[in-house]
């Protein structure tokens, strides 16, 4: 028996990194998924080899979420976890971040978040059952590490908690779970920002010594959708390795 038998899934930003592992967990553990992206080529190569189904998503367009999930319901019937991975990780201190950087970061990490949880709550409150699954970051807990060199990045991590602590509070007497991932340093596409060398200058930086694959991640966002975390809402879960410790 799987751990996510019957249950149906939307990952956003599932075509590689760790939405992709997201993805290919959940369809192991018996999920419908459901997987977008506007990375099509890579989104479409990445359902058929995980068995899931592929949408091209612009998380920043409300058309676009409307249209994602009224074909999810209309494929399985309903909707039941929504794992908000989408985003976008740009290196830049304040005194050089331009308004339409902040703006494309903010748009992305933030309001994709946002539109994200306000389309999806309607139907799992009909449910009376849901697990809205929100990916921040370490930079969402501290002004320090990756917040100080990526001050948008930060900034938009931060908002992701806010929103998820907010939502969880509402939704909760309906049976719908909100709760925040914060990764640290994962091995992914995204963490080439920092440079050819990221693994050299960022690996001392961790106490365990390593930095994290994707899998690490996915695996902790599983427990959140599955019935496992039944009983958890509204908070943190870190995956770091000891950074933030």
């Amino acid at each position: 028996m799987g751990r996510l038998d019957g249950k149906v899934a939307l990952i956003t930003g599932g075509a590689r990194g760790q939405g992709a592992a997201e993805a290919r967990l959940f369809v192991a553990e018996g999920a419908t998924v459901f997987l977008s992206d506007v990375l099509d080529d890579e989104g479409g190569k990445t359902a058929a080899a995980v068995g899931g189904t592929y949408f091209h998503h612009d998380v920043t367009q409300e058309p676009d979420w409307t249209a994602v999930v009224d074909r999810v319901v209309g494929q399985a019937g309903r909707l039941d976890i929504l794992v908000n991975n989408a985003g976008i990780f740009r290196v830049m201190p304040l005194t050089r971040t331009t308004l339409d950087l902040w703006n494309q970061v903010m748009t992305v990490n933030a309001t994709g978040v946002f539109l994200g949880m306000r389309t999806a709550a309607p139907i799992m409150i009909a449910q009376k059952a849901g697990s809205i699954v929100n990916v921040s970051s370490i930079a969402g807990l501290r002004g320090a590490g990756a917040a100080s060199v990526a001050f948008a990045y930060g900034a938009s991590k931060w908002a992701v908690r806010g929103m998820t602590k907010a939502a969880a509070q509402e939704l909760a007497p309906h049976r719908v779970r909100v709760n925040s991932v914060h990764p640290g340093i994962i091995d992914t596409p995204m963490i080439t920002e920092f440079g050819p060398r990221w693994r050299e200058d960022l690996t001392p930086r961790i106490p365990l010594g390593y930095p994290a694959g994707a899998d690490d991640v996915a695996k902790v966002v599983l427990f959140l959708a599955s019935d496992e975390s039944a009983y958890c809402t509204g908070h943190e879960f870190v995956v770091d390795g000891g950074v933030t410790a």
